[in-house]
């Protein structure tokens, strides 16, 4: 019998290889939002229930199964975040960010659905998400689309992802289109599965998300949210529209886009993909103009949006476009006998001191020169310096580079030269 303790079920461990990917896609991301002007901001992982409540939708899948929600000591009912729009407005409500003031923030961490797990959709995920306050033009929409597609091209996926926009107007707007919507569905009933049934009395807008064909083929004849849209989202988004344009974005006007929360209006979009299966969104957002006031701060309009960061990492690892030649050390120190240990870590440490960019390791056991050569192929390092009794003595040590399979003796005093040229000389 085995009686290990596995991880939980659909939430999954981050090996060190793994996170190189990770780590590069965070850097990059992180450099061009700096370059936006975009301030972080880091929000608790667990929050009000009531707040989740209040936002996303009461006949949502999120708030009906999917939340992990508890009692703590006080009987008070909290949940682990399923998203994180609901939490950074609550906190910019709570922390008085909006008064006179336009926000645009960026934050990062684990979200939580007790969802089936599959490819690209797991129990705990990792979300980038970006959200600003204070401007209602189409501009702003246009600078994160902008944003994102300055991120694809830094990774160089442009060619692998597809923006899909709509509008989906304002909440009275839906309002109208709801009513002939259900009235298309009833009379096809016999087509919708379960869950659309489901769906059909309490918010039947949301069946335009379903991805069962049969019901997909019926809403090609069924009513479009966008023919019962008001005037000024529709001209918002034909502005948007001709912004885009100007800019030589490529995207498609889907009128069937809709957002799985309540709280979306006007604006939305997402980047898709074809190389993930079925979970092929990997970022989405929209506006959320009423969001803020619902929850009790002062009328402010905003929009935002995020980033499945699993989903883009899987990306990338489907398709190899990151070198993992960048994962081995550049240099690995190692000496002879234990005597040699406190030199060889004043070594590294000086290593380290005058440049800091390099990856050093360094072995705490001895080791018998011969015995790197019978082993070469597991030493994952650019060069190895090794410390040798005799060599030290005569302020000499062997300097061994393994990309180009030779090895020399070099005095102390010139090992920062040496390091120098292999890794800084053109």
């Amino acid at each position: 019998m085995n009686n290990n303790i596995q991880s939980i079920k659909g939430m999954h461990d981050y090996l060190p290889e793994e996170l190189f990917e990770w780590n590069k896609v965070e850097y990059l991301l992180k450099k061009i939002l700096l370059s936006y002007n975009y301030s972080e901001i880091r929000l608790p992982v667990l929050e009000k229930t009531v707040l989740f409540q209040r936002t996303i939708g009461s006949i949502t899948d999120i708030i009906q199964k999917e939340m992990y929600s508890f009692y703590d000591k006080n009987k008070s009912s909290i949940t682990l975040r399923p998203e994180a729009t609901a939490g950074c407005v609550r906190a910019v409500i709570q922390n008085k960010l909006l008064y006179h003031k336009k926000q645009r923030l960026w934050y990062y961490g684990p979200m939580f659905r007790y969802e089936r797990p599959q490819k690209g959709r797991y129990r705990q995920f990792h979300q980038l998400g970006i959200e600003v306050f204070g401007l209602s033009e189409p501009d702003i929409e246009l600078e994160l689309i902008l944003l994102i597609t300055r991120f694809w091209s830094t990774l160089g996926i442009s060619n692998l992802l597809t923006l899909e926009i709509n509008s989906i107007g304002s909440i009275e707007s839906r309002i109208k289109y709801q009513i002939d919507l259900k009235e298309f569905l009833k009379k096809n009933k016999s087509i919708l599965d379960q869950h659309a049934l489901l769906q059909l009395e309490k918010n039947p807008i949301r069946i335009l998300d379903s991805k069962n064909k049969k019901i997909q083929r019926l809403l090609l004849n069924a009513p479009i949210l966008y023919d019962y849209i008001d005037k000024k989202s529709i001209f918002n988004f034909n502005y948007l529209c001709q912004l885009i344009d100007q800019f030589k974005i490529k995207y498609v006007i889907n009128h069937r886009l809709v957002r799985g929360l309540d709280y979306y209006n006007n604006t939305v979009f997402e980047w898709k993909t074809n190389f993930l299966g079925t979970q092929n969104t990997v970022c989405a957002g929209g506006r959320y103009d009423t969001l803020v006031k619902k929850l009790g701060g002062v009328d402010t309009p905003a929009i935002g949006l995020a980033i499945g960061m699993d989903r883009l990492i899987l990306l990338i690892k489907s398709l190899s476009l990151f070198n993992k030649n960048n994962f081995i050390t550049d240099i690995y120190i190692l000496f002879s006998v234990q005597s040699m240990k406190l030199l060889a870590i004043s070594l590294s440490e000086e290593i380290r001191n005058i440049m800091p960019k390099l990856k050093i390791l360094l072995e705490f056991q001895p080791i018998h020169f011969l015995k790197i050569f019978r082993n070469i192929k597991k030493y994952s390092s650019h060069i190895i310096l090794f410390l040798e009794l005799e060599e030290v003595k005569k302020k000499t040590i062997y300097l061994i580079d393994l990309k180009k399979k030779h090895k020399k003796k070099i005095f102390q005093m010139h090992v920062i030269q040496e390091i120098n040229k292999i890794f800084y000389s053109k």
